[in-house]
């Protein structure tokens, strides 16, 4: 947690603090993230996600204690892995627990029905997350579930995605080391804007052209560029260097 901090404000205090987020901490690790900013004393509160690990019975608690230490903490999101059955039920007590201001984010599991999940994630109000890797080759979706994905949630007025895994670099590659093809943010960005402007988002998806995919970025106007912002809200990732440096790279900061 120390480490994770330090990183965390240092990457706040740089020049590209711009594309940094929010601080990802689990429910289950929030009284070692506050001891920690106790410690620290942070100038203002630290824009805070918090990942509910602790099962959706936990979320009132875990939000209570975030919302007891609002001169060290500002809540702005909130995620959770939905159940095998994503029923309508529980992401109704979702929305009852998390306060409207606060984004919701609910991970449906890969699987049959899973679109219908996301589908009923949107519908509740809350953004629907894709995990785009992890540790095992079953983590990576593919590009076809990649891409309906995209198409369900660009065919919801409004709606917005997170992703998440494996996506610290911005074009699609092929790990050496684990041999697992990986995602690229990029490919994410390209794709969600062929989404809404009815281009191959395949194509997007499967592009390892680097200057391609550039070029295509640069190029969007501005509002269509904010309605990518405004589809694709959101990505975690491991790093914060790696995609800063791809993205300097490719000459797109």
């Amino acid at each position: 947690m120390p480490e994770a901090l330090r990183a965390h404000f240092a990457s706040r205090a740089g020049e590209h603090s711009g594309v940094l987020g929010v601080f990802l901490c689990q429910a289950s690790r929030l009284p070692e993230l506050i001891t920690e900013l106790i410690k620290i004393k942070p100038k203002e509160p630290l824009p805070l996600s918090l990942i509910i690990d602790t099962g959706l019975g936990g979320v009132p608690k875990a939000i209570s204690i975030v919302e007891s230490r609002s001169e060290i903490l500002a809540l702005r999101m909130v995620e959770m892995p939905a159940p095998s059955d994503v029923d309508e039920v529980w992401l109704e007590r979702v929305s009852e627990f998390v306060p409207e201001d606060v984004i919701r984010v609910v991970e449906p599991r890969r699987g049959v029905g899973w679109l219908d999940g996301v589908r009923k994630v949107i519908e509740h109000g809350s953004w629907p997350k894709i995990r785009c890797g992890g540790k095992a080759g079953e983590n990576f979706p593919s590009v076809d579930e990649v891409a309906d994905f995209l198409a369900v949630v660009s065919g919801s007025t409004g709606a917005s995605f997170k992703a998440t895994n494996s996506l610290h670099r911005a074009v699609r590659h092929t790990d050496e080391t684990s041999g697992f093809t990986h995602h690229g943010f990029l490919n994410l960005i390209v794709a969600s804007a062929r989404c809404l402007s009815g281009g191959d988002v395949r194509a997007a998806l499967e592009s390892t052209d680097s200057d391609a995919l550039a070029s295509e970025a640069k190029e969007m106007s501005e509002p269509a560029a904010k309605a990518v912002r405004g589809l694709f809200a959101s990505y975690a990732a491991a790093s914060f260097d790696e995609p800063v440096a791809d993205l300097g790279e490719l000459g797109l900061l």
